[in-house]
C-alpha cells in the first residue's frame, strides 16, 4: 500500500481546524432569531455583537501571520482552538449585551481569527509548490463545510432546546479538536524530513517572512486593490448573507430551520465551487476569475429581494453558493505573485482583515436597515451593485512582483 505523503496529513488536520473555527462564525447567524426572541434584545444590538466578532476574526489574521512566522503554525493553532472553545462556553452563560459583545464577539472572534485567514495560506505555501491552488481550494471548502455542518445543526439545537445549549455543545466539540491537532499538526516539511510537494530543491526549513514586507506592500496600489475587492467580498458574503439570510428568509415566510437548510445547500455548492476555484487558479489568470465571481455574486444579490418561494430560494442557494468564497484561492494567488510565497501569509492576513471589516460593516448596517426600513431589500440591492464594481476593479490588479525593499 502506498504511503500517504505527510503533507496530505497536515492538509487533513488543517481542514478539520478550519471547519470548526468557521462554525464559530456560523453561530451568530444561526442563532440570531432565537436569541432575539429569548432575550428581547434588538436585531441591531445582536448584529453589533456579531459585527465585533467579524472584526476580531479579521484582525486576528495580521497577528497570526507574524506569530506563525515566528513560532510555527502548530502552537498558534492549538491556542486558537482552545480560546474558541472557552469563549463559546462562556458566551452560553452571559446575561447582558456587554458581556455578549465581549465574549461572543471579541474573544470568540479573535480565537477563530488566529487560524481562519492565515493557517491555510501558511500550510499551502510551506508544504506545496505544485497543486497549491487545489490545496487552497480544499481549505476554502473546509470553511464552507463549517457552514454546511453548523448552520443547520446550531439552528436546530437553538430552536429545540435554546441558544445557550447550542453554544455549550459547540464549545465542547471545539475542545475535542485539540486532541488530533496536538497529535498530527506539524510546522514544516523539514520537521518530518521531507521537501514541499513538487520541490526540486534540498530539504530545508521554510524561511521566515521578509522584514518590512507590509511597509513595502502598502506602497503598492495593487495591494489596496486586492484588499478593497476582498473588503467587498466580506461585506457581500459573511457579513450580509451569512449573518442575515435566515432572518431575511423568515421575513418572507420561511421557517428558521428551513432557511438554515437552504443555507446548508449553499454550503454544499460553495464546497464544490471553492475546490473548483482552486483548480482553476492553478490554470487561469486569477483576475479574470475574480471578475466572473464578483459579477455573478452581484447579479445573485440583485435578485434576492424578489425571492418568495421554495423554487427561487433554492435557485439562489445554488447560484450564490457556487462562488460564496471561491474568491479566496485567486486572491491568495495574487498575494503570492506580488509579494512572494514566504510573505503570502502575512500579506493575506491584512487582506483578510479588510474582508472582515467589510463583513462587520455589512452585518451591522443590514441589521440597522431592517430595523429602520422593515426589510433587507435596500441592503441586498446596494450590495449587488458594489459586488459588480469589485469584479471590474479586480481586472486592474497587476501580477508582476512588487520591487524588493533593501
Amino acid at each position: 500500500m502506498k504511503k500517504v505523503a505527510p503533507a496530505w496529513g497536515v492538509v487533513a488536520i488543517t481542514a478539520l481546524v478550519l471547519l470548526v473555527t468557521a462554525g464559530s462564525r456560523a453561530a451568530p447567524g444561526a442563532l440570531l432569531t432565537t436569541m432575539e426572541e429569548d432575550t428581547g434584545w434588538s436585531n441591531s444590538a445582536l448584529s453589533f455583537a456579531a459585527a465585533l466578532g467579524l472584526i476580531m476574526y479579521g484582525l486576528g489574521g495580521p497577528f497570526a501571520g507574524a506569530l506563525m512566522g515566528r513560532f510555527g503554525p502548530r502552537r498558534i493553532t492549538l491556542i486558537s482552538v482552545a480560546v474558541t472553545s472557552v469563549a463559546m462556553l462562556a458566551a452560553s452563560q452571559v446575561n447582558s449585551l456587554v458581556l455578549l459583545a465581549l465574549v461572543f464577539g471579541v474573544l470568540a472572534g479573535l480565537g477563530a481569527g488566529l487560524v481562519a485567514s492565515v493557517l491555510g495560506t501558511v500550510v499551502a505555501t510551506r508544504w506545496f509548490e505544485e497543486r497549491r491552488g487545489l490545496v487552497l481550494g480544499i481549505f476554502g471548502a473546509s470553511v464552507s463545510a463549517g457552514g454546511l455542518v453548523f448552520f443547520p445543526a446550531l439552528t436546530k439545537i437553538g430552536v429545540d432546546v435554546g441558544w445557550r445549549q447550542a453554544l455549550i455543545a459547540f464549545g465542547i466539540l471545539s475542545g475535542l479538536v485539540l486532541i488530533p491537532a496536538a497529535i498530527f499538526m506539524r510546522d514544516d516539511p523539514a520537521e518530518v524530513g521531507v521537501k514541499p510537494m513538487g520541490s526540486t530543491g534540498p530539504i530545508r526549513k521554510a524561511p521566515p517572512p521578509d522584514r518590512g514586507v507590509m511597509a513595502r506592500a502598502v506602497q503598492q496600489p495593487a495591494f489596496w486593490l486586492i484588499a478593497g475587492t476582498f473588503f467587498v467580498c466580506g461585506a457581500t458574503s459573511n457579513g450580509l448573507v451569512g449573518q442575515h439570510f435566515i432572518s431575511h428568509a423568515s421575513d418572507h415566510g420561511f421557517e428558521e430551520v428551513t432557511a438554515a437548510n437552504w443555507l446548508a445547500v449553499m454550503g454544499v455548492f460553495n464546497f464544490i465551487g471553492t475546490i473548483g476555484s482552486g483548480w482553476l487558479t492553478d490554470r487561469y489568470d486569477p483576475r479574470k476569475l475574480l471578475l466572473g465571481y464578483y459579477g455573478f455574486r452581484g447579479v445573485s444579490l440583485l435578485l434576492l429581494p424578489f425571492v418568495h418561494d421554495s423554487l427561487s430560494i433554492g435557485a439562489f442557494a445554488v447560484l450564490f453558493g457556487l462562488d460564496y468564497i471561491a474568491t479566496v484561492p485567486p486572491t491568495i494567488a495574487l498575494c503570492a505573485d506580488l509579494f512572494g510565497s514566504r510573505n503570502a501569509g502575512v500579506v493575506y492576513g491584512w487582506v483578510f482583515a479588510a474582508h472582515q471589516v467589510g463583513a462587520a460593516g455589512a452585518a451591522w448596517a443590514a441589521g440597522a436597515a431592517r430595523d429602520g426600513l422593515g426589510d433587507y431589500d435596500a441592503a441586498f440591492l446596494s450590495a449587488g451593485l458594489v459586488a459588480i464594481g469589485a469584479g471590474i476593479a479586480a481586472t486592474t490588479i497587476r501580477r508582476t512582483p512588487a520591487p524588493a525593499t533593501p
